[in-house]
């Protein structure tokens, strides 16, 4: 079991939302593990960051040549551009001190103000949790490992629509760059 330091670490719950879990195939495991990691980093005194993707009305920040978000552009039906529209779930909902973070792409930093945060909590090691692993969760941990932060990725707190890719990522990729553990294993001293 690794063992981590809590000092200068966060949590971070990126794109958990009211509207995509019950997509999830397996949602109550994967909530009851994020919702564990939860209270443990509440416990332990670690800062919880939330981050949520929403765009001005009119989506100005969204490129039509953006593969991936040119369709909400497109959509008048998706709602990308309200505080409503990406409600965290219940289950691992904000409390009064979490933070925020809104983010205008798929990684956490692109757009947002994470390393403006991280900075100035100096925050030195995160620890990545979220829908999807082949998206923010990918996104993120590369940007942070060329950013020379800490990471560790809970694996059963990241989940993804694509089995085979979170399996291939959590078992393979990710932990050429940095500590992959269950929540269970997540040891912090």
């Amino acid at each position: 079991m690794k063992q981590h330091s809590g000092k200068n670490m966060a949590l971070l719950i990126m794109d958990v939302y009211r509207a995509t879990v019950p997509m999830l195939e397996n949602a109550g495991p994967y909530l009851a593990s994020l919702s564990g990691a939860l209270k443990k980093a509440r416990a332990n005194s670690i800062p919880v960051i939330y981050i949520v993707l929403r765009f001005r009305n009119g989506y100005p920040e969204i490129s039509l040549s953006s593969k991936m978000f040119a369709g909400i552009k497109e959509n008048p039906a998706l709602k990308f551009d309200t505080e409503d529209s990406m409600q965290v779930h219940a289950a691992v909902a904000p409390l009064k001190g979490d933070i925020t973070v809104i983010k205008k792409r798929v990684g956490a930093f692109t757009g947002s103000d994470l390393e403006v945060l991280l900075r100035s909590m100096e925050i030195k090691h995160i620890v990545l949790t979220g829908i999807s692993t082949s998206g923010g969760v990918l996104s993120t941990l590369c940007e942070a490992a060329d950013k020379d932060y800490a990471i560790t990725v809970l694996s059963d707190c990241c989940t993804d629509m694509d089995e085979e890719v979170h399996r291939i990522l959590i078992s393979k990729i990710f932990p050429r760059k940095v500590d992959v553990v269950t929540s269970a294993e997540w040891s912090i001293q």
